[in-house]
């Protein structure tokens, strides 16, 4: 992951969208936050609905564990919370980023952002100690450089259930969408816990890294602009669309399919490794 701005919340500003809501705008990334439909309707359809996350957890007998990787303006995490908000059992939100100055740009406008506002207080606290806790539930935050938290092992945090995975394009943030990334995110899965991730992106290379890394990958819902996201398990039951055959043979077609092994971006065919593993995968068997 990229070293944290030198800038706080002054690296970031307030943009308007096409539906009349608010977001933010990174200006060291160059990039906004949930451009299409806004951060509370994208949080929603793309993690909170498209993981299913309030019926797996009425249906779950132990603490339901989110990973939040990219916690930025806390859009994703607000709208898990919401959508449990009276649902019977127990919440485990974990978040991860490597600042937390877009969380404290977005308490300071929560005016502007409205989905902040009815959780104002729990934002406070959670910056102020980064644990909080709520009705069914607690939110902690992990400030750190994620890949490298995989890589030296995240034994001791929680397995996770879902894992909502936004964090800025792979295009300025490849770091963060290695295939190393993926391999060493799927080794961290407890086998015996379901697990699914949802990700804004519809990449093949990323898609292709996912694959590789072991997940089983499917089409996710539209969301703004885009047709479809990116959903991935490890189990095949989890998904409604599983990719088929036909999409294996289009990443076959691309010229940018190889999984990005090294943090640099960059667009590429599959190599002839890569294409051997990948139709190995029990996926398409």
């Amino acid at each position: 992951m990229r070293p944290a701005p030198q800038s706080e919340a002054s690296d970031y500003e307030l943009v308007g969208l096409r539906n009349g809501t608010a977001s933010l705008r990174s200006k060291t990334y160059g990039e906004t936050l949930h451009p299409g439909v806004g951060p509370r309707m994208e949080g929603e359809a793309l993690y909170a609905r498209q993981l299913r996350i309030p019926e797996r957890l009425a249906a779950c007998s132990e603490p339901f564990v989110i990973w939040d990787v990219g916690l930025g303006a806390a859009a994703n995490a607000i709208s898990v919370l919401q959508a449990t908000k009276g649902v019977p059992g127990n919440v485990h939100l974990i978040s991860f980023d490597q600042t937390l100055a877009p969380l404290q740009f977005a308490l300071a406008h929560s005016k502007e952002l409205e989905y902040v506002q009815a959780f104002e207080s729990l934002v406070e606290v959670l910056i102020a100690r980064s644990l909080v806790e709520f009705a069914n539930g607690y939110w902690e935050i992990h400030v750190c450089d994620f890949p490298a938290l995989l890589r030296e092992g995240a034994d001791a945090i929680p397995k996770p259930h879902a894992i909502l995975f936004d964090p800025f394009s792979p295009a300025k943030n490849p770091e963060m969408w290695t295939a190393s990334l993926f391999t060493d995110l799927f080794r961290s899965l407890d086998p015996a816990r379901p697990c699914a991730l949802a990700t804004f992106s519809r990449s093949t290379m990323i898609r292709v890294a996912l694959l590789l890394a072991g997940f089983y990958v499917g089409s996710g819902l539209a969301t703004g602009e885009k047709e479809e996201t990116t959903i991935a398990a490890n189990r095949p039951e989890l998904l409604d669309n599983p990719l088929g055959s036909e999409r294996l043979l289009r990443a076959k077609r691309s010229g940018s399919a190889e999984p990005l092994w090294s943090p640099i971006y960059r667009k590429k065919a599959l190599s002839p490794a890569t294409w051997e593993n990948l139709k190995a995968h029990r996926q398409f068997r």
